[in-house]
């Protein structure tokens, strides 16, 4: 027998409501970094690095701006999805009001990005002091949003 929980889950309402919710954080991540910089003004972004990084050549300013400004939001819409997927059939991956999720993002940029940066710049310790809070404020909003939209879907 099917419970009432179970015929309720849907991957593609998940995906949907976590994809907007990741849009969403990430324009919140942003407004709290604008409002607190992580890095010193002059110092290259870790996002710059990262794409030039993966190009594996230096890019000219503008192309680097660009894929700079569009790194975050691809990230944060992919773990958004993710993470919306995830709370459809795990939902005790939501708890702490998404605090936990920003907490899980700051590990994955810890173990991934941030080594990128310290390899190509020597600049891992200058960013890592503020990703915590962003992160966390990313995956509060993320929660807040995923669930509002998954309700009305």
């Amino acid at each position: 027998m099917v419970s009432e929980t179970d015929r309720d889950r849907s991957l593609t309402k998940g995906l949907v409501a976590g994809l907007v919710a990741g849009l969403v954080a990430t324009a919140a991540k942003s407004a709290v970094e604008m409002l607190h910089p992580r890095r010193a003004s002059g110092e290259t972004s870790s996002e710059n690095v990262a794409a030039e990084t993966g190009t594996g050549h230096a890019l000219e300013t503008k192309t680097g701006r660009r894929m700079s400004r569009a790194i975050p939001w691809g990230v944060g819409a992919a773990a958004g999805a993710a993470y919306g997927a995830l709370a459809e059939f795990y939902p005790v991956a939501t708890q702490r009001q998404g605090a936990i999720f920003g907490l899980a993002l700051v590990i994955l940029a810890g173990e991934t990005v941030l080594p990128a940066v310290e390899a190509v710049e020597g600049q891992a310790g200058s960013e890592a002091g503020g990703e915590t809070s962003s992160h966390i404020v990313c995956g509060m909003v993320a929660e807040r949003v995923r669930s509002t939209v998954r309700g009305m879907l």
